[in-house]
């Protein structure tokens, strides 16, 4: 395979939206002339995340992250360059045009190996869902989804399948399909100590897809009585359990719309909740809640509700989801029960049992009735602990502190802990003082978190905006312009070395026919310059009146050049005096009157 056309790039990068491409991980908001929303790559509060529509950029202000919108795919999605022309192309209808193949066959309609992965996945979800509907073997399996009350519609809008018992199955009827061993045996369906044997025997097949819709994993309950209850893919190159929901491409919409997300804790959870009408419920993958999880969902959503179990497991994974949502900047609140009161905060039966037993009107009244994360909290902290004494009061409260110490605001914990002090018949004060040396303890605690952006090594100074990067910051950001400045300003011109480096960068991606902002900025070399650039390219000034913009600047650089000049001048002039005149002499003077003549042109331009 030969490198991607420069024809193809432009076009990718003609046609693709930059609102819709960030858009699917992030969501945005217009004002003024950019989108603005909270940043992918680190944790915050408040957006500082912006997307210029216009020039096809994105930058966050808070951790400086910032490119052209093929960068941000690869970083998103972890592609090489190639790999997200490629997915671009395809998004787009873009044709995939490689140069530079010699004699090697090409083959324009090979995927890259993620796309290979999916697309067995997929082949196999289809094969798993018609043994379920239309197999001899599938019975059991359909009789088992009936009587749990799923309906039919259910079970083709999930691409529910059956896994034979028969694990020597799935490699056969692959191989016939020109599958090869090796490629099956790093495919994650088959057992690793046998490679023909399939890893999923006489099971339920649930699907797992990512936002996009493709099936990347797969879930399976048993059916027999031998075996663990639920099993699930291992990771894989297109499977991260730890930053995928299960029905999260079902979801999306709605989850879009409400910006509220059901968290249930299974599969057949989920499933009973869609048939319900709470079409955005999707649930973790046989682990608690990640923060990678509420990171992927913090880009459409404002709140989670949890509909977890309510026994002891359910409960204390309710708790660490709702620390999770607060550290990661979303609201939260828990399904507890039908009625009133702390008597019923752990009666909550599971959605799936909901369903079968009361059908979906009921079950879709059931999870309506929800209270907020807090309230959750003191009701589960006194059924933790004894509060009659004081010894059991410090605990209680102190087992709410990781909530307060999760709130990004300080009227918000002031109103927790005076909460807490009315709920447990204490002194406000004394929680705060509790509250105090908890917060000490874990200040001296190793701390983790995103690593902050990096001040410039030994020997590297800080990139500081002067006259020549504004031209050429104005030139990347408006590069129709790029011809007029060439056609008057050479490299010699420019003094600063960065913006030597950036001419050089621009000269470059002009002769190679622009094929986009990523190939700009691809051809710096220095981390500091391109990140200076990606930054000032976001600023407003550079969008207001560019031509004159652009000439205000060739003229500051023309003129610098010349004062440089006729210092020069009068230094070689002085150090002739004592040599008399001669030609070399009257060359310099008349270049000085020049450039006198220049100077004094430029002054009166400027009045």
């Amino acid at each position: 395979m030969g490198y991607i056309s420069d024809k193809t790039i432009r076009e990718v990068n003609e046609r693709l939206d930059p609102v819709s491409l960030v858009g699917d991980y992030v969501r945005l908001e217009k004002r003024g002339g950019r989108y603005w929303g909270l940043c992918p790559f680190h944790n915050e509060k408040t957006p500082s995340f912006s997307v210029d529509p216009d020039r096809k950029m994105y930058y966050c202000f808070g951790c400086h992250e910032g490119g052209g919108m093929i960068s941000f795919l690869m970083t998103m999605d972890k592609l090489s360059f190639p790999e997200a022309v490629e997915t671009l192309a395809k998004r787009l209808g873009v044709e995939l045009i490689y140069e530079n193949t010699g004699d090697q066959p090409q083959d324009r309609g090979k995927t890259t190996r993620m796309e290979e992965l999916a697309e067995l996945y997929r082949r196999v979800a289809g094969s798993f869902h018609h043994l379920l509907m239309e197999s001899p073997q599938g019975k059991g399996a359909r009789d088992y989804i009936l009587e749990r009350g799923i309906d039919p519609g259910m079970i083709d809008r999930f691409r529910l399948g059956y896994a034979p018992a028969d694990r020597n199955w799935l490699f056969q009827f692959l191989s016939h399909k020109g599958y090869t061993e090796p490629f099956l045996a790093q495919s994650g369906l088959f057992s690793k100590n046998n490679p023909r044997l399939s890893f999923f025997g006489d099971r339920l097949m649930f699907p797992i897809a990512d936002r996009q819709g493709r099936t990347v994993a797969f879930g399976g309950r048993i059916l027999s009585a031998e075996g663990p209850k639920y099993l699930n893919s291992s990771e894989s190159e297109i499977y991260k359990k730890g930053e995928t929901l299960f029905a999260i491409d079902l979801a999306l919409p709605e989850i879009r719309k409400s910006r509220e997300v059901y968290l249930a804790e299974g599969y057949m959870d989920v499933i009973a909740l869609h048939q319900a009408g709470i079409g955005n419920a999707a649930a973790p993958l046989g682990t608690a809640f990640t923060d990678g999880q509420a990171k992927l969902l913090r880009r459409w959503a404002e709140r989670i509700i949890l509909v977890f179990d309510a026994d002891e497991a359910g409960r204390n994974a309710a708790v660490k989801a709702i620390l999770t949502c607060r550290r990661n900047g979303l609201a939260c609140s828990v399904v507890a029960s039908e009625g009133d009161g702390e008597e019923n905060y752990q009666k909550f039966k599971d959605p799936a049992d909901i369903l079968k037993e009361r059908g979906p009107e009921t079950l879709q009244k059931r999870v309506k009735c929800f209270i907020n994360d807090f309230e959750y909290l003191l009701i589960h902290s006194k059924a933790l602990y004894d509060t009659s004494d004081s010894e059991g009061k410090a605990r209680a409260v102190a087992f709410l502190f990781p909530y307060v110490e999760a709130l990004d605001s300080e009227i918000s914990r002031e109103a927790c802990m005076e909460r807490i002090a009315d709920t447990f018949r204490v002194e406000v004060q004394a929680v705060r003082d509790d509250y105090r040396h908890f917060d000490a303890r874990r200040q001296s605690e190793p701390k983790k978190g995103p690593v902050p952006p990096q001040s410039p090594g030994p020997g590297q100074k800080a990139v500081r905006m002067n006259d020549e990067l504004f031209l050429l910051v104005a030139v990347v950001v408006n590069p129709g312009f790029y011809p007029r400045l060439r056609a008057v300003l050479s490299i010699e011109e420019f003094e600063d070395p960065n913006a030597k480096e950036l001419f050089i960068a621009l000269e470059e991606w002009y002769r190679n026919d622009a094929p986009g902002m990523d190939d700009l900025l691809s051809r710096i070399n220095s981390g500091g310059v391109r990140n200076f650039v990606v930054e000032r390219g976001t600023s407003e000034a550079f969008r207001i009146h560019p031509e004159q913009l652009i000439s205000d600047g060739i003229k500051r650089i023309t003129q610098k050049r010349l004062e440089r000049r006729r210092a020069e001048i009068v230094l070689e002039l002085r150090s002739m005096r004592n040599e008399g005149t001669g030609s070399r002499s009257a060359d310099l003077l008349s270049e000085k009157v020049y450039i006198d003549t220049e100077l004094h042109r430029f002054k009166d331009s400027n009045k």
